[in-house]
């Protein structure tokens, strides 16, 4: 763990040179067009064709889901008579893309909901997806693909993964298009960022009038830009746009360090650098150690006579005679890993010597620990 810490540390310090002069990249690697967004779909079916792994009969939503199916056939049964363990209740979901057309298949995903031990070999009937306006915009069917199972047998349980979880590439075909307006009513385009940065939306800004020679992208907050449409353009808005977002510009980085105390991985981003500083690391190890021993009383015996556990314990402390000692003056983080790396320190202590320099003041940058 320690050595690949040492690898991304000393990777980015090799980097960081080059980020002081980083390269422009296009401006639809950053945001997007106002507008441009997912639909989230839901839907509620059944999986049949299981074998013995789906709901039981205790579940009386799969019951009367069943009737209900059969109902629609003209198959009259009740829901307390139906005793099938082959069908298993499931929420169906899917993602609508922005600009999806009538026709299109998209992939669903498929969850149990019921008590169903396995989805594996099922096959989804027919099921609406809707959305959040309660309107069907996609009919979900098919077969489902699991990319695991289970079997149990006689209190023996063999487990892949998590069965009860499955999709259907393309099982979806799409019953109603959606058409996002991206331009206003006013002739306007905003373009957001991802990540919202007072410098990053008056470079883009710039970038765009002076790629398009006119001044017509005004940075309106640090998330978002607003561009007005000229005239000329906006009967062939798609070639437009495709100039906007080709544009590119060089985004300002903020700095951060990412710390997983977990997993003992930090990682540095942007031009991370360090004031001065000296730290001053050392090592204490303490070990107790406890020996049981029994004491039998040898040719001795009478009413009090008995035998007794005696516990021995050991302490002893380890206190290394060297201090590490680092100076740190006007260096990056990667520098500063490096220079503990020399004194052996451990990652742990790594990770709370960053946090202390945070605490000092002398890190310039957002420390971020998960």
């Amino acid at each position: 763990m320690f050595k690949n810490v040492l690898i991304v540390l000393s990777v980015i310090g090799s980097l960081l040179v080059g980020m002081c002069h980083a390269q422009e990249i296009r401006i639809k690697d950053i945001g997007k067009v106002d507008g441009w967004r997912e639909n989230a779909l839901t839907g509620y079916g059944l999986v049949t064709g299981l074998a013995g792994t789906g709901d039981s009969s205790q579940s009386k939503t799969t019951r009367q889901s069943i009737a209900n199916m059969l109902s629609r056939f003209d198959v009259t049964v009740s829901a307390d008579d139906v005793q099938s363990r082959n069908v298993a209740t499931v929420m169906v979901t899917a993602s609508l893309s922005p600009f999806a057309r009538e026709g299109e298949a998209v992939d669903v995903t498929v969850t149990s909901i019921g008590d169903a031990r396995s989805l594996v070999g099922g096959t989804l009937l027919l099921a609406p997806l809707k959305g959040p306006d309660g309107r069907i915009y996609a009919l979900a069917q098919g077969s489902v693909a699991v990319g695991g199972y289970k079997y149990d047998l006689n209190g023996n349980v063999i487990q892949l993964n998590h069965p009860t979880v499955g999709s259907v590439p393309g099982g979806a075909t799409i019953e109603v298009g959606v058409t996002n307006n991206v331009m206003t009513a006013d002739n306007t385009v905003t373009f957001v960022l991802s990540e919202p940065d007072y410098t990053t939306a008056s470079r883009v800004a710039h970038g765009i009038n002076a790629a398009l020679g006119a001044d017509i992208a005004d940075a309106t907050d640090p998330a978002g830009i607003l561009i007005h449409v000229p005239e000329a353009k906006r009967k062939h808005l798609t070639d437009f746009l495709t100039l906007v977002e080709n544009v590119s510009v060089e985004p300002d980085r903020r700095a951060k360090v990412v710390i997983n105390e977990r997993t003992g991985t930090v990682v540095s981003g942007g031009d991370v650098r360090i004031s001065r500083v000296a730290i001053s690391h050392g090592d204490l190890k303490v070990s107790i150690v406890t020996d049981n021993s029994v004491s039998q009383p040898l040719l001795v015996s009478g009413p009090n006579m008995r035998t007794e556990r005696i516990a021995n314990s050991r302490v002893s402390a380890d206190d290394k005679s060297e201090t590490g000692f680092v100076g740190a003056n006007n260096n990056t983080v990667a520098d500063l890993v490096q220079a503990l790396t020399r004194i052996k320190t451990n990652t742990r202590d790594i990770i709370s010597i960053l946090r202390a320099v945070k605490a000092a003041g002398a890190l310039h940058a957002e420390l971020i620990v998960q």
